[in-house]
């Protein structure tokens, strides 16, 4: 027998769906905005895009100015073998090869000593006013040329004061010496040899300066120590002995002896030396540093401050064995 199934589809009753999932927060809450797709022609379109930065045009003028201003490195190498140090054949000033301070301050010094000081009209206006007495005049050099020898004060001012000032710098830095006190040039003479400049005009004057000694007003210096004829280079000295200069065996007796005069700077430029130039000055300043009473360096009158190389073989031709040493 046959069953008849009845279709009740259509005879259910669904429960009505919710408009919008529930919520658990409170009816008081608001709505939230409901988020649309923008369209595909206005996702791709040209017209939102941002332009590109431009880079401004001064950033890279800055910047290739930078690179203009920068100085170009210098590679350096240490080298064992060689020494860096060198000596000037011109103006005799050691210097570090490679160090930029040093060879300005070469170059400057090399120039004032090469070309040297001139002693002028100016000069010669301030000669009465600065005590500017000529000691020496037709001095003849051993090439043939003549000088004068002219003396003032060492703390002289004004123009002449200047230049001395500017000279005894160059000394001082040729020599390797500190500068001198206020009080040993209130104690001193400045002695300078001139020659004049060849010059077509012969309105003008003009002479340069070859050569400068300072005389000082001392009290005691110490003997030199004459070597033994039995000594050799390798003989150890006394130890009652002073030394001034190993390298040239250049020793004292520590006994001071009353001295009068002291030459505390002596210097000639290398392209003036060989001239009899420091012989002249020393002479000069030996006979009219004490007015009226001519000093004898044989005779230990007169005494050099700690000499160098060069000064010590003018020392003892000089002096004849009888100079003495003394401290500033």
């Amino acid at each position: 027998m046959s069953t008849k199934v009845k279709r009740t589809y259509a005879s259910r009753v669904r429960p009505p769906l919710p408009s919008s999932p529930p919520s658990t927060l409170s009816s008081s809450s608001p709505p939230q905005p409901i988020k649309r797709k923008r369209p595909f022609e206005e996702a791709f379109s040209t017209t939102n895009i941002p332009p590109p930065i431009k880079r401004s045009k001064s950033n890279s003028k800055s910047q290739s100015k930078l690179k203009s201003t920068q100085k170009p490195l210098t590679q350096l190498h240490f080298s064992l073998d060689t020494s860096v140090l060198r000596t000037c054949p011109l103006c005799d000033l050691s210097y570090t090869k490679g160090a930029p301070a040093d060879e300005d301050l070469h170059k400057s010094h090399c120039a004032r000593v090469l070309k040297g000081m001139e002693w002028g009209r100016e000069e010669e206006r301030e000669r009465g006013k600065a005590g500017v007495e000529e000691v020496g005049s037709g001095v003849r050099l051993k090439d043939g040329r003549r000088g004068r020898i002219v003396c003032f004060r060492a703390d002289v001012g004004g123009r002449i004061g200047s230049k001395l000032t500017t000279l005894l710098g160059t000394v001082n830095l040729a020599l390797s010496s500190p500068p001198l006190t206020q009080a040993i040039l209130q104690a001193s003479k400045a002695y300078l040899m001139l020659i004049p400049i060849p010059s077509t005009n012969s309105s003008s004057h003009r002479e340069k300066i070859v050569g400068c000694v300072l005389a000082q007003h001392i009290t005691t210096a110490m003997a030199i120590a004459s070597p033994s004829p039995s000594s050799t280079s390798q003989t150890l000295p006394p130890r009652s002995l002073i030394p001034i200069d190993p390298t040239t065996s250049l020793f004292c007796h520590p006994h001071p002896l009353p001295t009068p005069l002291g030459v505390p700077r002596l210097f000639v430029p290398s392209t003036h030396r060989r001239q009899g130039i420091a012989t002249h000055l020393l002479t000069a300043a030996a006979k009219t540093f004490v007015h009226g009473c001519p000093l004898d360096p044989g005779k230990g009158e007169v005494a050099f401050s700690q000499p160098t190389g060069a000064g010590a073989g003018v020392m003892r031709a000089w002096g004849r064995g009888g100079v003495r040493i003394y401290e500033e």
